[in-house]
């Protein structure tokens, strides 16, 4: 069974973003299966794990949290963070709904999808979401951005939040974040920032401008089960300020009841049964170090740049963007193939069979191509060699 599952752990798996799987990780695991901690009421040491964790995450992307918490996943950290914000929006929602009132998210047109669900899940309606414009670099563009919120004021709208993305989950583009909050702030509008992939890369030299103004926005979150390489499930949506958590989520039952004034760590997130996912997080920064996760984070950086340099010049492919971060998108052109989209689709069909690297087709402005994202530590810079070799043998036969 295993030998014929796909595994993202896999140097040349590149199709999505996946997990390096680091093997701290399955020891991790292990000993937080062992202990089966839940940290709905009160953990000791499993506590001052994911606390700690939190805190070394934060410090790592430049990001100034005065609270946060891990979660399943990307979507369920972008709900916690919404869910925060339609409370500070709307005071009260959480008991007495949103009644006749008219709400909006605003996020560009290439966010992920967990949004619109985190939209709904939250009971403020997918028809809320305001989907703002991307500009020639396919980043969010802050004076649509604007137009948007006014015109949403103006009209008895109440705006819940603009969500940012650090890094699209189609190529990887990070949003103008000191310019999206010269919105939002003066508006009071909440911003969070959805890093789930791409936020990480904030830590490496060569990034790091991307991320200017992160510092400014009201949340944000990270999956470590992406770029920072560790199992699934291990997200954290992270806070700037105090209160908003236990403003969303806090609560008293008589079969939990609390210690004096001091709450319990279900008071500060949507789930109850919650295992300690920062196990892993914490010991793979205690074993690896934030210098090696840079170094490898640059690393992957480096292989996709080589990428896209190399299909700049090569004669048989097409790069559809400039990559900003690790995902790179690009067609396989020949002169004889006459339906480009069809072609690069069978072709993409045609490399996962083949198993030799696995990518997956994707659509960039109305054209089909394969697109690939590096995030994985173990695989070499020339894998991006190897990658158009094994395109232009596989495209060869179709």
């Amino acid at each position: 069974m295993l030998d014929a599952s796909v595994s993202p752990s896999r140097p040349l798996y590149l199709a999505y973003i996946g997990s390096t799987g680091l093997e701290i990780g399955v020891l991790a695991s292990a000993l937080a299966a062992t202990y089966d901690a839940n940290l709905a009421a009160a953990a000791g040491g499993a506590e001052l794990v994911e606390k700690q964790a939190l805190r070394w995450a934060s410090e790592f992307v430049g990001f100034p949290t005065a609270e946060g918490t891990f979660t399943s996943g990307g979507m369920t950290s972008n709900l916690t963070a919404l869910l925060v914000a339609r409370e500070r929006a709307v005071p009260g929602a959480r008991f007495d709904g949103l009644g006749s009132r008219r709400l909006a998210v605003y996020c560009s047109e290439e966010a992920h999808h967990s949004v619109v669900r985190a939209v709904e899940a939250s009971g403020i309606g997918s028809r809320s979401v305001r989907r703002i414009g991307i500009d020639e670099s396919r980043r969010m563009r802050p004076d649509e951005l604007a137009a948007a919120i006014d015109a949403d004021r103006s009209a008895g709208v109440t705006p819940v939040a603009a969500v940012a993305t650090a890094g699209t989950t189609l190529t990887g583009a990070v949003d103008p974040l000191a310019e999206l909050a010269e919105v939002c702030g003066p508006r009071g509008v909440w911003l969070h920032v959805d890093g789930a992939y791409g936020l990480p890369a904030a830590a490496a030299p060569s990034a790091a401008d991307l991320f200017a103004g992160l510092e400014r926005a009201d949340s944000a979150t990270i999956d470590a089960h992406k770029w920072l390489g560790v199992q699934k499930p291990c997200s954290l949506v992270l806070m700037r300020r105090p209160g908003g958590l236990e403003a969303a989520f806090g609560h008293e039952e008589r079969y939990m009841l609390h210690h004096g004034d001091i709450s319990n760590p279900v008071d500060r997130t949507l789930e109850y049964s919650r295992p300690v996912n920062s196990l892993r997080l914490w010991m793979a920064f205690r074993v690896h170090g934030a210098e090696q996760f840079r170094a490898w984070i640059e690393q992957t950086l480096e292989t996709a740049g080589r990428l896209a340099s190399l299909t700049r010049t090569h004669d048989e492919f097409e790069l559809l963007h400039k990559p900003q971060l690790s995902t790179v998108c690009f067609r396989h052109v020949p002169g004889g193939a006459r339906e480009a989209d069809a072609h690069n689709l069978a072709l993409a069909h045609a490399m996962q069979r083949d198993g030799r690297i696995y990518l997956a087709p994707a659509s960039v402005d109305g054209h089909t191509c394969l697109r690939v994202t590096f995030v994985n530590f173990r695989t070499p810079p020339e894998a991006a060699d190897r990658l158009l070799e094994v395109a232009s043998e596989l495209a060869s036969d179709l």
